[in-house]
């Protein structure tokens, strides 16, 4: 019997490398905290199928290539996009790679007081670029992620369609909350043309805050929506965003039976089972960016 050897990729998962801007001495320093991962895609089937590795870059190349780089690439370093642009076209010049896909989880730091050489580590959310380059192709694909956010009211759920499982009661008003994953597709011909990365993503950042914010939500689909849109509008080199929102359930406890009225103040903060609303909001109908996301992330 005779098998065929499917999709296949390899890598280095996961390196973890601090860089610290300390080039002008007269000049505070500057930090970037990434967790890089590599994926190389090409002509390694003889490494699974007959053991033959003459082809196979190995992974530890891959983990001293990210923190050589991390001096060599220069201000590229700087922002995760570019830093991800540089290693993905270093490593599609291999012969035998095909694809190379860069992802970078980027954690904020602030400065810590105005002091020029200390920092606090923010937590409000971590910042990812994915990059994939193949010969005739670059695709950049930003995000963030836990990014945690609720509001106290000017959020309902009603009208939903009820089956006789449905037990949950309708409201017009509620604490919502969530932690919003959100993924955004560049449009490949602006990729080329000096897009700055920082300022593309406090814009955005800025967009789904501000719009969590100040719009009335019917439902977290609604909300989604208008975050999406908000984006879109913020920033014309992105094609297409992608959310993945668990909702971060608030239960007004009933305090009836101890005599004390509960006027939607106090709260029970459930962490599971919590729904999950996903969605894609996307310029035009003709916008297809799938190529461009990681399939090994949920979305």
């Amino acid at each position: 019997m005779s098998y065929v050897l499917g999709h296949n990729q390899y890598g280095k998962a996961e390196v973890h490398v601090v860089r610290v801007f300390r080039d002008d001495p007269d000049a505070p320093h500057e930090l970037v905290d990434y967790n890089v991962s590599v994926s190389l895609t090409g002509d390694f089937d003889d490494a699974h199928t007959s053991g033959d590795q003459a082809k196979v870059l190995t992974t530890d190349a891959c983990k001293n290539t990210v923190n050589a780089f991390a001096k060599e690439a220069g201000d590229a370093v700087r922002e995760p996009e570019s830093f991800a642009v540089a290693l993905a076209d270093h490593f599609i010049e291999v012969p035998q790679v095909s694809a190379a896909r860069i992802t970078v989880d980027a954690v904020p730091w602030v400065r810590s007081h105005g002091h020029a050489h200390a920092f606090v580590k923010n937590g409000d959310y971590v910042r990812t670029a994915t990059v994939t380059r193949t010969a005739d192709d670059t695709s950049v694909v930003s995000g963030l992620k836990e990014l945690t956010v609720l509001k106290t009211t000017d959020s309902e759920f009603h009208g939903f369609y009820q089956d006789k499982y449905t037990t949950l009661q309708p409201t017009n008003d509620r604490i919502m909350a969530t932690a919003v994953t959100a993924q955004w597709a560049h449009d490949g011909a602006d990729i080329g043309t000096g897009i700055d990365w920082g300022k593309a993503f406090d814009e955005v950042l800025d967009a789904i805050t501000g719009s969590f914010a100040a719009a009335y939500s019917y439902a977290l689909q609604h909300t989604l929506w208008e975050m999406g849109t908000a984006v879109l509008d913020a920033v014309p080199s992105i094609a297409e965003v992608r959310f993945s929102c668990p909702n971060k359930h608030h239960f007004v406890v009933d305090l009836s039976p101890f005599g004390v009225e509960n006027n939607c103040e106090v709260h029970h903060a459930a962490d599971r089972p919590y729904g999950l609303i996903e969605a894609t909001i996307k310029r035009s109908e003709d916008v297809d960016m799938s190529s461009a996301y990681d399939p090994g992330q949920a979305w």
